[in-house]
């Protein structure tokens, strides 16, 4: 049974950094965030349109994550795929491209929406502003007051739904001990 956790917050919090090490510490695969690949190839003076053609790229990324994750436990487990949760860790989803969407253009798509009601996660690691700000050419939000602010944005959405999530702070050591432990809590 494939568990998908997904991992968000704002800008420079450890997201891909986490997802890495949380693949190495199950021996998984980690889906990376489309946005950067997307930005890197067309640059970073992105539009409204863009943002759908991310959110629809990240989609089909995370499929392909999946699909190899679940073809790699059938020619590996002699039981059926059910028989144990595997986790993929995803380095951010259909929440990140909302609060993106909302953020920069004040309005979101409805395709967005839509993906966010139908798709289905098991575990959100909330990661929280109090690492350092990393400068690179994909970042837009150094200031402290724009971090902690989309990281409240973040909390209230996750708040308001279903399933667990867990913020993660603390230094880079702490912050995966934490997952760790919401991690293996989701699969006992």
């Amino acid at each position: 049974m494939l568990k998908k956790i997904v991992i968000l917050g704002p800008e420079s919090t450890g997201k891909s950094n986490l997802c890495q090490q949380l693949a190495d510490q199950y021996n998984t695969l980690w889906c990376p965030e489309y946005a950067r690949k997307y930005l890197l190839k067309n640059g970073t003076n992105y539009n409204y349109d863009d943002l759908l053609h991310i959110a629809k790229g990240q989609l089909k990324l995370e499929d392909e994550y999946a699909q190899s994750l679940i073809g790699r436990l059938d020619s590996h487990s002699p039981g059926p795929l059910g028989s144990q949760p595997f986790p993929l860790f995803i380095d951010t989803n259909m929440y990140v491209m909302k609060v993106w969407c909302e953020f920069v253009f004040d309005k979101c798509h409805p395709y967005i929406m839509d993906q966010i009601a139908e798709r289905k996660y098991d575990l959100y690691l909330l990661c929280n502003t109090d690492l350092p700000w990393v400068k690179d050419e994909l970042r837009e939000y150094p200031d402290a007051e724009t971090r902690q602010k989309l990281f409240l944005i973040y909390k209230e959405l996750l708040i308001n739904q279903a399933v667990p999530w867990k913020e993660i702070s603390g230094n880079y050591h702490e912050r995966l001990q934490t997952a760790i432990r919401a991690v293996d809590k989701l699969m006992s």
